[in-house]
């Protein structure tokens, strides 16, 4: 039931997004960074001078609402003009283009976000838009037609994902000689009551004939992705994203069911050795947006692309899920379940199983018991909980965390021998030191090691508990256990991410930081869009190879998705000052200085891991000419 405190609303909803985006981030990051802040400068104008406001910018997307429809037609056209005029002074590689869609439709608002289908199909007419154009919905047209100075063409019936009935599309004209055009016509709506039964059978035996025989000669109706153009590399293994599945519950807050489902089968898959499973990190950056399955593929190097969603009604779940051959555009598979919500576990498992059969994955028994063989309990409210936590943890702020301590401590309480709540709980712990926000860091990283080992102990499958034990000796600078427990978590997940990241970690601090490279090269191709973090331990792993150019490399590109990370600026003092660019190096530490004014030589030498303190010693010199403080 959706919170008596969320309203729907009838609304005029306004999507876009940068067609290319991935390209232009591949070619040039911190161009293409600095382009979108200003194209979001001038969508933030026009949304607020036409009555509307930005409900959300995730990505290269942006949201928003306006109370009327005409408004949000009249911006949308303003801010393409605007656009293409700018667009006119740049080459074609500098030139950022985007495609907006605009909808009528009943939205629930709840905590300044907004839900539902009138989001959805909003969304998926932006993705049929034409670069530097703008597309509206039947329901607009009928408004907007006779009140505004445009043309329209309309584009046919188009059936979009998640969308039950076909969604009639019209594209604007906006030159002046087409004001008022009306180009292509719908079909008609009505006909003799004798004739009509006979166009309708007539309709579908051709239909049906004219499918039967392009499935013969024309194969798939959309465009498969294309080898040329991946990002990277395919693997030399079966090679799969898993989508986030779209959560189509009436009530929003059920995203977190959703979203666990979608990460345990990604989980699941990880531990299979015979594949390459792209992190979770980088499949839920296309979270609530449209996408292709091609442009997943290209972006991600991946074969393979599983999609769904889920729906929850009282103790019903409905979960569809299809898997892709995004080389030939083929479904290989597609189900729809219809199960009581205490069998999530084994449908879960069911799905697994099936992706490995149509993957052709040969697997011993042993695999398949260990492959399906994770924390599970009986109380799905702690389930679900414990879920929420994670999600909150990963937001990378106090409140968040805070919030994330309470529910993982309610899914204990619910299950108190549920692996996965204890390992939430402990990266709370851990989350408070990484934050700067813990009042005793030796206490949150000695209950961050008693929580790990209780999860442990209920599952010694858990690799994400064994990854970050792995980070936690290393801070307490038990090298040796930090090690076998980073080569443990990898064992249990080949496919983990965060695994290798933690063992590179170690491994750089340890005096072996060509290794440490390795990993974390391997980690970002397994999570090929990386939080900063990933960006910035790069970069220390080459700073403690002594190859400091291609350090400050990964160091921008740390800043470039994160602009105020602390660590990055402090890595660029550090190779600037033993470059013997002293400049470089005090504007980098001044910039370190004002997130955290705080900071010290003294923080530093007591925070840095290193084995070799001689090597600590080095950096803390070159910190404290920059201006460091003692």
């Amino acid at each position: 039931m959706v919170d008596s405190l969320d309203q729907r609303k009838l609304t005029a909803i306004l999507c876009a997004d940068v067609k290319g985006y991935s390209k232009l981030m591949g070619e040039d990051e911190s161009y293409t960074v600095g382009a979108l802040k200003e194209c979001r400068k001038v969508f933030a104008e026009y949304i607020q001078d036409h009555g509307g406001r930005v409900v959300n910018a995730p990505g290269d997307s942006i949201l928003a609402e306006f109370p009327s429809v005409v408004s949000a037609v009249k911006c949308a056209v303003e801010i393409q003009t605007k656009l293409n005029n700018r667009n006119a002074e740049l080459p074609d590689n500098r030139k950022m283009v985007f495609r907006i869609g605009v909808n009528l439709g009943d939205v629930i608002h709840s905590e300044n976000a907004i839900y539902g289908d009138g989001v959805n199909i909003a969304a998926r007419i932006e993705a049929l838009a034409e670069p530097e154009g703008v597309s509206i919905s039947k329901t607009v047209f009928n408004h907007v037609q006779k009140k505004l100075p445009y043309g329209y063409e309309y584009q046919g019936e188009h059936q979009v994902k998640n969308i039950t009935n076909p969604v009639k599309v019209y594209k604007l004209l906006t030159a002046p000689e087409d004001a008022g055009r009306i180009v292509g016509m719908e079909p008609p709506v009505s006909a003799s009551k004798w004739i009509w039964p006979t166009v309708v059978v007539a309709a579908i035996v051709v239909t049906l004939i004219g499918y039967q025989v392009y499935q013969e000669m024309a194969g798939p109706e959309f465009v498969p992705a294309s080898i040329e153009k991946m990002a990277f590399a395919l693997p030399d293994k079966p090679s799969i994203a898993v989508l986030p599945f779209d959560n189509m519950s009436d009530d929003p807050k059920k995203g977190s069911l959703s979203d666990g489902i979608t990460e345990q089968i990604i989980t699941t898959l990880s531990k299979i050795p015979e594949l390459f499973v792209i992190s979770r990190t980088s499949t839920f950056s296309y979270k609530n947006k449209p996408v292709k399955v091609q442009q997943v593929a290209e972006e991600l190097g991946v074969n393979y692309v599983l999609e769904g969603s889920v729906q929850q009604s009282g103790d019903k779940l409905r979960i569809t899920a299809q898997l892709i051959d995004a080389l030939t555009g083929r479904h290989l598979w597609a189900e729809r379940y219809e199960r009581n919500y205490e069998n999530l576990f084994a449908l879960q498992d069911e799905i697994t199983l099936k992706i490995l059969n149509e993957l052709q994955v040969k697997l011993t028994e042993g695999e398949r018991i260990r492959s399906t063989r994770y924390s599970k309990t009986t109380n799905l409210e702690a389930f679900e909980k414990a879920m929420e936590a994670l999600s909150y943890i990963r937001k990378f702020n106090p409140e968040s965390n805070a919030t994330a301590r309470r529910l993982a401590e309610e899914s204990i309480k619910l299950d108190p021998n549920y692996s996965v709540s204890y390992y939430a709980l402990a990266t709370v712990h851990m989350m408070d030191v990484w934050l700067g926000i813990s009042k005793s860091p030796k206490q949150s990283l000695e209950q961050t090691m008693e929580l790990l080992q209780r999860s442990i102990a209920i599952d010694d499958n858990s690799d994400v508990s064994y990854s970050l034990l792995c980070h936690v000796y290393a801070m307490r600078r038990q090298f040796e256990k930090s090690l076998a427990a980073g080569q443990k978590a990898i064992e249990i997940n080949p496919n983990s991410d965060i695994a290798y990241v933690f063992m590179a970690m170690t491994l750089r601090w340890v005096g072996r930081p060509e290794e440490a490279i390795k990993l974390h090269k391997k980690a970002m191709r397994l999570c090929p869009f990386p939080p900063s973090y990933y960006y910035q331990h790069l970069g220390s792993a080459y700073l403690a190879a002594d190859r400091c150019e291609e350090a400050i490399e990964q160091y921008k590109k740390a800043l470039n998705v994160a602009p105020k990370s602390f660590f990055a600026f402090q890595g660029l003092s550090v190779c600037y000052g033993l470059l013997g660019r002293e400049d470089e190096s005090k504007s980098a530490a001044e910039k370190m200085m004002e997130i955290n004014s705080n900071y010290s030589i003294k923080i530093f030498n007591k925070t840095t891991p290193y084995k070799d303190r001689d090597f600590v010693a080095r950096l803390a010199n070159v910190l404290q000419k920059a201006g460091v403080p003692d």
